[in-house]
């Protein structure tokens, strides 16, 4: 006999992207956290506690499928309504890492309330979640089986409870140490054992984590005025291997442009024109597989094509025209300085420090500058999305470094809001955490960050709750939509 495994894999459309529900609690005093199950059992046969021991169990979990679809009914009218607040599944760990997870990413502490300790490690169907009292009186009507197990505390503690012993009391930061040390234990052999070091000691020092901090209202649309004027031409610029050219042309259409998607073999063909726009942007990714440096085949096209450079250099010389480089766009623009007025501070963009691509979301502090892209937005700390493997901001010597200084417009920052070399707040290990330069005129800006990937709030994997539709990084866009007026 050969026993049978069936996977189920499935997916579907999300009518509204908007009532996602993540782990994250609320931190409200007025809700309850419940544990809905689809089974009455504690099986720990094939768990992660059994593995650890050695061991495979007796009996493993499984479930009805007529319980599994009432559960997912129910947490879905449970969402409807507004009553649920806040959801994790239980699955791998059982309900204690799923309890974890849940603390960890809210940075509160929580006290599970159990009748045995097997409850705490099967890994049953079921999830973990915050709800309203109404939600908790609606998933009683709804006939779930309801088991309130866990109540908040606000000492950053995770515990364990079964009757009246205190099993397990331990602090969050040293659960988040255990939890990373394999992992940092892989990387530091792997990567820059520095930065590896770095990533892991963060967890010791947990500081104010991602805030926002704006001088200036995301909702307002500065653009409004200029909307029914006309719809200026912007280039969404991309070559073999590049993306977010749909993130950048959504957010640049939305600002009040026409954006027209330029690809490099239109330009060499004759198909395009960089004089029929008044805006370029160069998108991200990673052109021709970054096999001779970030950006650097993409820019060679241009600057070893006499017919390219020269199209290049006179958009650039006009004075109604602007460029912004984000990410492999940035690097690509940053070697075609020698072309672009007023960019001969810009560095050329090298290897991360972690020797490593990284992807995260960062803050980032903007700076006051000459920049059409970011004006009014001085002083604002705000998350952002960085996506690179080259990003650090490599100058040639002290001079070229000092006349950048005051043309840097963003940077990676701290908690605290000052600019940092720390890894992984700062993702790249940039001197003094530059991440975006402009010009002197401001109409030439690159980034490594993606403002476009976050242009819109429910693109961000973590903002306030407070935010309406257009996240500040909506402002970028439409200042220059103001700028062309």
């Amino acid at each position: 006999y050969s026993p049978v495994s069936l996977i189920v894999s499935a997916f579907a459309q999300t009518p509204d992207i908007r009532a996602a529900l993540t782990p994250e609690l609320s931190g409200r005093a007025d809700t309850e956290i419940v544990w809905l199950r689809a089974s009455e059992h504690n099986r720990l046969g094939g768990s992660c506690l059994a593995q650890v021991f050695g061991q495979l169990g007796d009996e493993t979990p499984d479930v009805a499928a007529e319980t599994l679809r009432t559960l997912f009914l129910g947490i879905q009218a449970l969402h409807r309504s507004g009553g649920v607040l806040a959801y994790h599944d239980v699955s791998d760990g059982g309900l204690i890492v799923t309890a974890f997870e849940m603390a960890l990413c809210s940075q509160q502490g929580l006290t599970l309330h159990l009748d045995t300790l097997e409850q705490a490690f099967a890994e049953e169907a079921g999830v973990l979640v915050e709800v309203t009292q109404a939600g908790l009186a609606q998933a009683r009507s709804l006939g779930l089986q309801v088991l309130q197990v866990v109540a908040r505390n606000a000492d950053k503690h995770l515990r364990v409870q079964t009757g009246n012993t205190l099993v397990i009391d331990e602090s969050l930061q040293v659960l988040h140490a255990t939890w990373s040390r394999l992992a940092f234990e892989i990387q530091r052999h792997r990567d820059n054992p520095f930065t590896a070091e770095a990533e892991y000691d963060a967890v010791f020092e947990l500081g104010r984590g991602l805030y926002a901090e704006t001088t200036f209202d995301p909702s307002e649309d500065v653009a409004a005025p200029f909307l029914h004027l006309s719809k200026p031409k912007v280039a969404i610029l991309r070559e073999q291997g590049v993306n977010s050219q749909i993130e950048m042309a959504a957010a640049f259409s939305k600002a009040g442009f026409t954006a027209v998607d330029v690809h490099m073999s239109d330009l060499l063909a004759g198909r395009q024109q960089l004089q029929q726009f008044v805006g370029l942007a160069a998108c991200g990714g990673f052109s021709y597989g970054d096999v001779l440096g970030a950006g650097s085949g993409w820019a060679k096209t241009i600057l070893f094509n006499e017919n390219l450079r020269q199209q290049f250099q006179t958009f650039f010389e006009r004075s109604d025209s602007f460029a912004l480089g984000v990410c492999n766009g940035c690097q690509m623009l940053a070697q075609l300085s020698s072309i672009i007025p007023g960019a001969e501070h810009w560095p050329r963009f090298t290897r991360n420090a972690s020797e490593q691509y990284e992807a995260r979301l960062v803050m980032v502090e903007v700076q006051d500058t000459p920049s059409i892209f970011l004006q009014g937005m001085s002083g604002s700390r705000i998350p952002i999305v960085t996506s690179h493997g080259e990003g650090f901001a490599e100058f040639r010597d002290e001079e070229q470094f000092n006349a950048a200084e005051k043309l840097v417009s963003m940077r990676f920052i701290d908690g605290t809001g000052q600019a940092t070399e720390q890894f992984p707040l700062n993702p790249n290990g940039s001197p003094l955490g530059i991440t975006g330069l402009t010009t002197a005129d401001g109409r030439f800006n690159i980034m490594m960050p993606h403002p476009e990937r976050v242009h819109r709030t429910v693109q961000m994997s973590w903002h306030p709750k407070d935010w309406g539709e257009d996240s500040p990084w909506m402002r970028v866009f439409r200042n220059a939509r103001q700028w062309v007026a």
